[in-house]
């Protein structure tokens, strides 16, 4: 009977397998293979969401209905102890490298305007349940994680995303992502921090942030406001020194 491939199947040829593959070696993590693939642990995850599974019962049932057609991808449909298992032991850091394989793919076509974007920085908490105290503690009555993100808003998609324990400050994870040269990043003061604002310096990004009310300043320079300069303009007597004039400050340390 001749085979059809299938909507998913076209989906997934778009996913860097290779990059996996050199993900499950970077983090060494061969060993928790045991007849069950990081592979067929992505498929069967990406099948949960596309199909708007409930439960790990929904997910198996689909999966075991097309085992036929998981052999054509590569995967196999797993024991419901083998994929709770595998969700819950293995590093979270190997999924991660693949979606910033995925991501870095997905700018190509965006690199050469890159330089004049605007990222935006933030964090969210996601809430777990027990299962995750090994690692996710983060008060003796709740657990939890935390998801780092820089949006490139224009295109409206993340350009990094990271996740790590509830407890750790956004300026730690923010030290690990990469920067984009002359990009403007627009943060709050989670990432507060004269080393990670030199790094953004030296790659000649413009920052947008608030600063903490004892921050200490001095002015470099002024320049005039619009209004003063359309005064200017007008009477040639107007000086740019006048009240209306802007200040260019910097934060002294």
């Amino acid at each position: 009977m001749p085979h059809h491939n299938s909507v998913f199947h076209a989906m997934l040829k778009h996913l860097p397998w290779d990059e996996l593959d050199a993900a499950v070696a970077r983090h060494d993590a061969a060993d928790c293979v045991r007849g069950f693939s990081f592979k067929s642990q992505v498929v069967a995850m990406l099948y949960a969401q596309v199909s708007g599974a409930a439960s790990l019962r929904h997910v198996l049932g689909g999966l075991h209905s097309h085992a036929n057609r998981l052999y054509h991808l590569g995967a196999a449909p797993p024991m419901r102890s083998t994929l709770a298992d595998a969700n819950r032991d293995r590093p979270a850091a190997v999924f991660s490298d693949l979606l910033a394989a995925m991501i870095g793919r997905s700018q190509r076509g965006l690199r050469r305007t890159m330089a004049g974007t605007t990222l935006l920085i933030d964090s969210t908490s996601l809430p777990l349940n027990g299962l995750s105290a090994a690692w996710a503690r983060v008060s003796d009555h709740a657990c939890g994680a935390k998801l780092h993100l820089v949006l490139d808003p224009d295109a409206d998609r993340p350009t990094y995303a990271a996740v790590s324990t509830g407890r750790m400050p956004d300026i730690t994870a923010a030290h690990a992502m990469p920067v984009v040269p002359g990009a403007t990043y627009v943060f709050d003061l989670g990432y507060y921090d004269d080393a990670w604002w030199a790094k953004l310096d030296a790659a000649r990004c413009r920052i947008v942030t608030r600063l903490k009310a004892n921050t200490p300043l001095r002015v470099t320079e002024t320049a005039p406001s619009q209004a003063a300069s359309q005064a200017a303009r007008s009477c040639p007597t107007a000086s740019a020194t006048c009240p209306r004039a802007r200040a260019k400050a910097v934060r002294t340390r």
